[in-house]
């Protein structure tokens, strides 16, 4: 009997050596070959489930996005986390997210020179902020009760932050462990929490 292939199993499993394969080699230099031979299968193989290079970027970037939600949404039946807690999950604080991270850093730096990856980028931002959009209404909810200005202050800056802390802990981890990272977002979250509230009243 012949043995059943997973498909969408497979997609993954390239999308997955795909950040990798960006994140340590960069953008450039991971290749379809390369990305291929690093997964274990051949070009045509990975030919077979892929058209490009960018679609094998596109089913990366929607593959960090489904792990992304998946980790922000928590374990079902678990304590329920804090806004800290949840947000942890968006940093490069493991092995596994700094690989994540570094793949977003590389792509960030290809958006200047290519307007095919500017409109993913504008899709990703979409997804991205829905994502964090959610957290804030699951974990501070007086936050829908701010006026809408205020909301879209606060989740700009909450981005804008995680992706500053992102950028900076890829490029200079020394400098930027876990530790430093997670004080970081809770000090941001402190202030911009005492803002918000101000600027409701207000």
């Amino acid at each position: 009997m012949p043995k059943r292939v997973d498909h969408a199993r497979r997609r993954d499993e390239i999308a997955l050596v795909a950040c990798k394969a960006i994140a340590e080699h960069g953008f450039a230099r991971a290749t379809v070959a390369q990305i291929a031979q690093t997964a274990g299968y051949t070009t045509g193989m990975v030919a077979y489930y892929f058209d490009s290079k960018q679609e094998i970027i596109l089913a990366a970037l929607r593959l960090i996005l489904k792990r992304m939600d998946q980790r922000l949404q928590g374990v079902p039946g678990a304590p329920r986390a804090g806004l800290l807690e949840v947000l942890s999950e968006a940093l490069p604080i493991d092995a596994q997210r700094r690989t994540e991270c570094a793949f977003w850093t590389a792509f960030w730096g290809q958006l200047a020179a290519d307007a095919h990856l500017k409109r993913l980028n504008a899709w990703v931002h979409r997804e991205y902020r829905k994502l964090f959009e959610r957290c804030l209404a699951e974990q501070w909810p007086e936050s829908q009760t701010w006026p809408a200005a205020v909301q879209a202050q606060v989740l700009r800056s909450l981005i804008t932050f995680l992706n500053g802390v992102t950028t900076s802990a890829v490029s200079s981890p020394r400098d930027w462990p876990a530790r430093t990272q997670l004080r970081q977002l809770e000090l941001h979250l402190l202030l911009l929490r005492e803002w918000a509230h101000g600027a409701a009243r207000a």
